[in-house]
């Protein structure tokens, strides 16, 4: 198990200080855990948000205490004004989208295992690495401090779309200052991404050990290798776009200020600019960004699945095609969040066609993991659990897709709680169980200690069960005409909605109170947990032949030598049903892609 044979190059020496060793680390490991605790943090901040929007859209009139206190004129008696209820929409997408569905599944478990997995010591530029989470968080500081400007928060919504985001404190709450901090705060978070995924390209590439070629490469290491490769193009979209919005406030430009265009009777001083750019510019980055998001969900759920079936998918190579083929297409089908925008019929029908040939790979890519199920005796564990749960969320939620891939029906649905329900279950919801999956899976390497099994399975029905109730009404609520925005439903034809609502809101607290379970089982593990074994999960790839937890430089000196592809499950060999990668024994039935 712990064949070590090629000498470690040293990129840097291990750290002296509690500074260096635990705040301004270079161990990619220490930057991935880092990493996580941020997107915690901020997964709890926007789920307390949305709790409020639901119970302010239940009871309209409830005041909810304590809130006037975050601000007065938001919410006076502690009870949500129309704009401030868009304020608190915009900050709970924006933090969920960016802090936790892009930082946890990407950034905190990369950071943490892709080193490992390919054989390295440690990241081509630890300095970079070091950067790339400290500009993170301070994007994540400056975001947080727009609640506490004078007018608060932007309430453009996580899209921000121009001119609202152009033309300053005159287009509402939030539109001059907090809309300055929003597009600061995600420039410097492209900033880190950028950063982060100059690490992880070269790494993959460059820093394999002997004997790992690109095949032998778990599927986790293929979805951050991929999410690098995208990352690198829609964040250096996204962040100019935010530096033209900045200028339109600061420096008198008009980028995305229209021509004669007026607000509240007055003539907009500055014009010649497009509404439209901004839309193009954000939609380039913001469809890559769902599949970043979901991309290295694929990677780990397979990659715990395989572990726990004890054998590998049908097709380990279609799996990696499908995964890039997603990546790819993924930029070409942005326009489809443009067809209520004016769009031309002909470019409509352009963005329509791949938005349909799109779900072809994600169709692969979810039978081959459902037929791989059939016959297996998988392990049921939490893990296993929460892996299960995101093939369900993510086919439930892409079912829906298919409605809004077509332009006629888009029109009718794309400003409704169809939409909503939609890229809650395919993106938010289906990320946040691989974020899951992931951390009951890798806790003990991480951690060096085990969680609670029976306290998470008990998380994870009362997630699954709870995730449903929530959003798949929101489907339904879209189809009879349920705008989304809106902070009371007071038209008629809405009244008869409210007991939908209200179900959704309960649902809603109950499910966000469940977390309460994770987070108790997270901390209590990290201080007081069984202590793990090495290879808990019994599991083939590099991650498991080192110590748990993982030393200073990941293998105490010797990098390992891999002989076996990541998944050699359901053979004879000397210590089970399976091999490890980096032992050099041989087995009858090895299936090696070389």
């Amino acid at each position: 198990m712990h064949d070590m044979s090629a000498p470690a190059v040293h990129h840097h020496a291990p750290p002296t200080s509690f500074i260096r060793k635990h705040v301004f680390s270079l161990d990619h490991k220490v930057i991935g855990k880092q990493y996580y605790d941020m997107a915690l943090v901020a997964a709890i901040i926007g789920m307390i948000l949305s709790w409020i929007m639901r119970i302010h859209l239940a009871w309209t009139n409830a005041a909810i205490p304590g809130l006037q206190l975050l601000s007065k004129t938001g919410a006076p008696g502690g009870v949500l004004t129309p704009e401030y209820y868009l304020q608190l929409m915009t900050m709970h997408g924006t933090i969920m989208v960016f802090f936790v569905l892009t930082t946890a599944p990407f950034a905190a478990f990369g950071n943490f295992f892709l080193p490992i997995q390919v054989g390295a010591e440690d990241m081509p530029f630890p300095h970079f690495n070091m950067m790339s989470f400290w500009v993170t968080f301070t994007g994540f500081i400056v975001l947080l401090a727009s609640f506490f400007v004078s007018d608060g928060p932007t309430l453009g919504g996580w899209t921000q779309y121009a001119p609202l985001n152009a033309v300053g404190a005159i287009a509402g709450p939030g539109q001059g200052m907090g809309v300055i901090l929003w597009m600061a705060s995600i420039a410097l978070f492209c900033v880190g991404q950028l950063l982060g995924s100059l690490n992880f390209i070269p790494t993959t590439l460059d820093l394999r050990t002997k004997g790992m070629s690109l095949m032998r490469l778990p599927l986790t290491t293929w979805a951050w290798f991929i999410t690098s490769c995208m990352g690198l193009t829609a964040f250096a979209v996204l962040m100019p776009a935010c530096i033209l919005a900045i200028l339109d406030h600061v420096a008198g430009t008009s980028f995305f200020v229209p021509s004669n265009l007026v607000i509240s009777d007055q003539l907009q001083q500055h014009s010649g600019g497009s509404t439209l750019l901004w839309q193009h510019l954000f939609w380039f980055f913001g469809h890559p960004e769902v599949y970043i998001a979901i991309i290295p969900g694929i990677g780990i759920v397979s990659h715990i699945l395989i572990t726990n079936m004890r054998r590998p998918l049908l097709s380990h190579r279609v799996i990696i095609y499908s995964m890039g083929a997603l990546a790819v297409l993924s930029y070409m089908v942005y326009g489809h969040h443009m067809f209520v925008s004016g769009m031309n019929p002909y470019s409509a029908l352009a963005f329509s066609f791949p938005t349909l040939i799109i779900t072809i790979p994600a169709t692969i890519i979810v039978l081959i993991q459902i037929f791989s199920l059939y016959g297996s005796k998988l392990r049921i564990n939490s893990a296993s659990l929460f892996a299960l749960g995101f093939i369900s969320m993510f086919v439930s939620g892409g079912v829906s897709g298919f409605f809004l891939a077509q332009p006629s029906i888009d029109i009718m649905l794309h400003a409704t709680y169809f939409v909503v329900g939609h890229f809650h279950m395919v993106m938010a919801v289906a990320a946040m169980f691989g974020i899951f999956a992931g951390t009951y899976f890798w806790a003990p390497k991480m951690f060096g200690r085990m969680m609670n099994e029976t306290l998470g399975k008990i998380h994870f029905w009362l997630s699954f069960v709870g995730a449903y109730c929530i959003f798949m009404p929101f489907h339904y609520l879209g189809i009879v005409g349920n705008v989304r925005r809106y902070s009371v439903f007071v038209d008629d034809y809405l009244q008869p909605l409210l007991p939908v609502h209200k179900f959704i809101t309960v649902a809603a607290l109950l499910t966000g109170a469940a977390q309460a379970i994770f987070l108790y089982n997270l901390i209590h593990t990290r201080f007081w947990g069984k202590p793990a074994s090495d290879n808990p999960w019994e599991g083939t790839s590099l991650e498991w032949s080192t110590t748990t937890p993982p030393p200073f430089d990941n293998w105490g000196g010797k990098l390992p030598v891999v002989y076996h592809d990541p998944y050699q499950y359901g053979v004879e060999s000397s210590v089970g049903d399976y091999v490890m990668q980096a032992s050099p024994e041989q087995v009858k039935t090895e299936n090696d892609e070389q």
